[in-house]
C-alpha cells in the first residue's frame, strides 16, 4: 500500500493507493469518512477518491511526490 499526504493552499488530505490484480483502489480521508475510487490506473483511482475535493483536485494531485523520491509522501 502506498500512502501520501497531498496538500493544497488551504488544507491537506491523506490518501492511500493499493493495486489488486492489475486494478487500483484509492482512498482519501474526508470529514465524512473515507472516499473511495477504483480504476485501471492509480491516477484514475486517486482522481475518483478525491472527487469530494472538486475544485482543488488538480492542486492536490500536483503535490504527489515524484516516483524517484521513494518516500511515503509525509
Amino acid at each position: 500500500m502506498q500512502r501520501f499526504r497531498l496538500v493544497c493552499s488551504d488544507f491537506w488530505v491523506d490518501v492511500r493507493l493499493l493495486e489488486v490484480n492489475g486494478r487500483w483502489i484509492g482512498s482519501a480521508d474526508t470529514v465524512d469518512g473515507p472516499s473511495l475510487g477504483c480504476g485501471t490506473t492509480s491516477f484514475d483511482a486517486l482522481w475518483q477518491a478525491l472527487e469530494p475535493f472538486d475544485g482543488v483536485i488538480g492542486e492536490l494531485i500536483a503535490s504527489l511526490p515524484s516516483r524517484d523520491t521513494g518516500g511515503d509522501g509525509r
